[in-house]
């Protein structure tokens, strides 16, 4: 199983998120870095295992208010081992930066079938991100009706759940994943521990997208060592 660390950025800080709600996204405080710098967490991320991609939010470009290239850049550049997965909503793409930066497509922007389409042909390193709340998707419903148009990876990001440490959704993974077998899923949403990870694992799930887990200490290195594969 993949583990995929998260960065959520907004106005250059790391921030802790919640739920989705974005008002409440506060500075991220972790035992893993001396500070919110994007820098400094990842670097954390790496001091607790080698990680070889790293989820990267840019909520200022996913809130349509400006964006944090120039973090981005930075990380870019002091990370050359890294694969960064960079998430700007359905507002952008990672075609300005190096190759290992593979944009990441959301639903909840209003992604449209025909931007995800041109995106995928475009660029084969493009993920899909299913975004969920409570009450279903956020965005375009008939897009879960047309897996034909879905990258070869895809995210299944619960983000009622994000932050909660409720557990993630694993019949919500089993729904969406039976749609298209053939893909990669990611889980990402309310993941507490080693279990959960083993859960989603029984699941089909490809890999997990994880940060408050892994601030806190709730998953191990040990952990990490035991379920961690990068095929």
């Amino acid at each position: 199983m993949k583990i995929v660390p998260v960065i959520d950025i907004l106005s250059g800080q790391a921030v802790s998120a919640y739920r989705g709600e974005r008002d409440r996204y506060r500075p991220l405080q972790s035992g893993l870095s001396r500070s919110p710098d994007p820098g400094d967490v990842l670097r954390g991320f790496l001091n607790l295992y080698p990680f070889t991609a790293v989820y990267l939010a840019d909520l200022d470009a996913i809130l349509g208010r400006g964006d944090n290239n120039t973090v981005i850049e930075r990380l870019v550049e002091g990370f050359p081992s890294v694969q960064l997965w960079l998430d700007k909503g359905s507002r952008g793409d990672a075609c300005n930066y190096a190759d290992r930066v593979h944009p990441v497509l959301g639903t909840e922007t209003g992604l449209s079938a025909g931007r995800l389409r041109t995106a995928a042909n475009d660029n084969p390193n493009t993920l899909l991100s299913l975004d969920f709340n409570d009450s279903g998707l956020l965005g375009d419903a008939a897009l879960l009706k047309q897996p034909q148009l879905w990258p070869q990876r895809c995210i299944i990001m619960a983000l009622h759940r994000v932050g909660t440490g409720i557990g993630p959704d694993t019949g919500l993974l089993k729904a969406v994943r039976d749609r298209a077998p053939d893909r990669a899923w990611y889980a990402a949403g309310g993941i507490r521990n080693e279990q959960d990870l083993q859960r989603l694992a029984a699941t089909g799930a490809a890999g997990a997208l994880v940060a408050t887990a892994l601030h806190h200490g709730a998953i191990t290195r040990a952990d990490l060592e035991a379920l961690s594969n990068d095929s």
